[in-house]
């Protein structure tokens, strides 16, 4: 069975790919088992080494990388440099600063000397998306393997070469060989990977969906679990905000990758005291991007990464509009090749429509009116996710108080969500669970083990 990557930006076909087998499956997690063995008593400078070169080599070659992104998923070149150098700086951050994180921790008890270690699980299995299909990687990568872990990685399938580059990349880079190899599979086979006895924990970025499958498999056979699900960011605007500045920062959020980002602001919910001043500001920030070839670097935004995904964003939009929403702008198919979709505007969305409910991925915005704060914050907290949030206010203590009563893995007081190598990231709710990036990443795939020592 072959997989196909077809740019999004025409349709075209980019290349074909063969499936790896059942018994490539196994040849892998046997020789990331080996790998680990070794690996593992490697001390962190040694890992950190590499992970350096790693680093150099991202940089080194991040013209040819981020044209590949842009070529399977349509991102523009610009944001697909910056996914890149993204990967440069979490590999440079867990390099500098694994040693500290995973040092033993020492606890005053009972016995002679009691501590806790921090040591790695094995061969980790990370299913990763196609939205960002360097960073998603890394992000994981980077810190499992400093902590001594092995990796098989399950990329989407429509950027299979992302995946293979990926690897060559860290083999390139003096990554021990077994340490981290790709696996060209569909999605159906995942729960044999998960099922080997070699792997010991799964790491997925991805839908709700896709996050039950795997967690379903995975408590079958005792495998721990990350997952980092979808979002339907509240943004919530209040009466006091500096509305433009607002605007502008909601209007970046939205189209963060032409609107195909988990933790982009989907939801905005606007006091009525300013909310047609802030549909004018937001509008005019939405109408000046610049939608195009993907290739160049004036774009802002690109096609969505596949026909099925631009088909069901316009079927939540129509369906909203019949329930009652009103189309500030886009909402209509273009004419001509590629997946493109217009930059959309919904307002007096409603409970019950899609686009309340539902997580928009694509180039579409829902403006949800609120009388005040309290039905504000009972709005943002009405969805089954809980990935991202933001508050826009003058007054800083309400907007640290609204933070908090907030149901979401992040909140961010006057500034877009955006994930950052120095701070946890991860959801609640059907957004999924655990965290990756800073310390509490890292130790998310080691065994927290109790050390107690006694004299005789």
């Amino acid at each position: 069975m072959s997989i196909k990557s077809i740019n999004p930006y025409n349709n075209e076909l980019v290349a074909n790919y063969n499936e790896h087998s059942v018994d490539d499956v196994h040849k892998a997690a046997n020789l990331g088992h080996q790998a680990f063995l070794n690996w593992s008593k490697q001390s962190f400078s040694e890992r950190a080494t590499i992970l350096v070169k790693i680093a150099h080599n991202l940089e080194a070659q991040k013209h040819e990388l981020a044209k590949l992104i842009t070529i399977e998923m349509g991102k523009p070149i610009k944001q697909a440099e910056s996914e890149i150098d993204k990967c440069v700086w979490v590999c440079r951050y867990y390099a500098e600063n694994t040693a500290v994180f995973l040092q033993h921790e020492n606890i005053q008890a009972d016995a002679y000397r009691s501590y806790v270690a921090f040591e790695p699980l094995g061969l980790i299995l990370a299913v990763m998306p196609w939205n960002f299909p360097f960073w998603q990687v890394f992000r994981f990568a980077a810190p499992a393997l400093m902590a001594g872990n092995t990796a098989l990685l399950k990329h989407a399938s429509n950027v299979s070469g992302c995946a293979i580059a990926i690897e060559n990349l860290l083999t390139q880079s003096g990554l021990p060989e077994g340490c981290f190899k790709t696996l060209l599979v569909s999605g159906k086979n995942v729960e044999h990977i998960i099922a080997h006895p070699h792997v010991k924990a799964v790491t997925l970025t991805g839908s709700t969906g896709a996050g039950k499958s795997v967690a379903e498999t995975a408590g079958r056979h005792l495998k721990k679990t990350v997952l980092e699900l979808g979002g339907s960011d509240p943004y919530i605007i209040l009466a006091d905000a500096d509305v433009k500045k607002a605007a502008k920062l909601c209007a970046t959020s939205r189209l963060i990758n032409s609107g195909q980002s988990c933790i982009g602001a989907k939801r905005f919910i606007v006091v009525d005291a300013i909310r047609e001043a802030f549909e004018q500001a937001f509008v005019e920030e939405l109408s000046a991007a610049k939608a195009g070839v993907p290739h160049d670097s004036e774009t802002d935004i690109g096609p969505l990464a596949r026909s099925d995904l631009r088909d069901d964003l316009h079927q939540q939009i129509q369906k909203s509009i019949q329930a009652g929403a009103v189309c500030l702008m886009g909402g209509e198919l273009p004419q001509g090749s590629g997946n493109f979709y217009p930059v959309t505007v919904l307002t007096n969305v409603r409970s019950g429509m899609p686009a309340y409910g539902e997580e928009l991925f694509g180039p579409a915005a829902a403006i949800i009116p609120v009388s005040d704060e309290e039905q504000a914050i009972a709005v943002a907290n009405d969805t089954c996710f809980g990935l991202g949030a933001a508050v826009f206010t003058q007054d800083l203590n309400k907007g640290e108080a609204l933070a908090h009563a907030i149901e979401a893995g992040c909140c961010v007081v006057n500034d877009f969500v955006k994930s950052d190598p120095r701070l946890p990231f991860g959801g609640v709710k059907q957004s999924g669970y655990g965290r990756e990036l800073s310390h509490y990443g890292i130790k998310e795939f080691v065994n927290i083990k109790t050390v107690v020592l006694n004299k005789i």
